[in-house]
């Protein structure tokens, strides 16, 4: 059985998508407030804790589906570590050193990444005139706000930091073109099952740096937690999977340009951090990659196929 067939965005998955990447985008936010008081290790175990639990129940509700060979769960198992363990581990890793903003703003190098996975795994999700015109506006975009941002923290400590960001997105870009090759296990119940492999690696990681003081963390910080579980992992884990299984891995990928702009507009309503007018300018370029390549490319007269 084969990878289904990906279609033409319909205006509930673009409202989706719009939704998911307000989502993603505020989830910077909650990791700036919680990383200092859990540190990124424990952070990143109990998101992904809560985030399984959330799902579980319906999971179980429908019927566990588990991979049927050695192979199929070899590839879940990297799934789960390229998807979620890793990423959200140098992400919460990173912005221990950056901002909330600039973490956002690396983290969208990926839809180019992702494009070029998802041409090369896929029958169906291949390059054409107009997403490539889409990717590369939007990622003149990303280019415009980074080169501007990140200019400014060379020369100091939050260089590594910002590598650890551009791993995450190469992680996300890998992984999100290896969900579409998972053929037998629905979305959601793939969902629970990623998180689930996730916990247990997280927990495994954590328990060897040993028990943070919990009693010391404030409301902000477990609120925070609670937001990253619910949201970010559990219900973004499914609508990630869903809408890539639906509209390929390289048009959820341009959606997902969004993300520095919104973390960037966060960041400074709710951080206060610094927001340069180049933003602006970088949404324009993202909106406009958006719609340049939501549009059918056109067939040249006397092309064969």
């Amino acid at each position: 059985m084969s990878a289904p067939t990906i279609r033409k965005p319909t205006p509930f998955d673009l409202s989706l998508l719009l939704f998911l990447t307000l989502v993603w985008s505020s989830s910077f936010i909650a990791i700036k407030v919680a990383v200092p008081e859990t540190g990124p290790t424990w952070l990143t175990a109990t998101r992904i804790v809560i985030g399984f639990v959330v799902l579980l129940p319906w999971s179980l509700y429908r019927g566990i589906i588990l991979p049927k060979s050695v192979k199929a769960w070899a590839n879940i198992v990297i799934i789960s570590l390229l998807n979620v363990s890793v990423p959200f581990l140098l992400i919460s890793w990173a912005e221990l050193t950056i901002s909330a903003g600039i973490a956002s703003l690396l983290l969208g190098t990926g839809p180019l990444l992702s494009l070029i996975f998802a041409h090369l795994t896929t029958h169906d999700d291949k390059f054409n005139r107009n997403k490539l015109i889409g990717i590369l506006l939007g990622f003149a975009g990303i280019a415009l706000v980074v080169g501007n941002e990140a200019i400014k923290a060379m020369g100091s400590s939050s260089v590594i930091a910002m590598l650890a960001i551009l791993g995450a997105s190469l992680s996300y870009a890998i992984s999100g073109a290896m969900i579409r090759q998972v053929k037998d296990i629905p979305p959601t119940r793939l969902a629970t099952l990623i998180l689930g492999l996730a916990s247990l690696e997280m927990i495994a990681l954590a328990a060897l740096e040993g028990t943070p003081d919990f009693a010391a963390i404030s409301m902000s910080a477990w609120g925070s937690l609670a937001f990253l579980g619910l949201l970010p992992t559990g219900l973004a884990t499914i609508l990630r999977y869903r809408l890539i299984w639906a509209i390929g891995a390289s048009f959820f990928s341009l959606g997902m340009n969004l993300i520095p702009v919104f973390g960037v507009i966060l960041g400074a309503l709710i951080l206060s951090e610094q927001v340069a007018i180049t933003t602006w300018a970088a949404l324009g370029l993202i909106l406009a990659g958006l719609l340049v390549a939501r549009r059918p490319a056109k067939s040249r007269p006397g092309d064969s196929h």
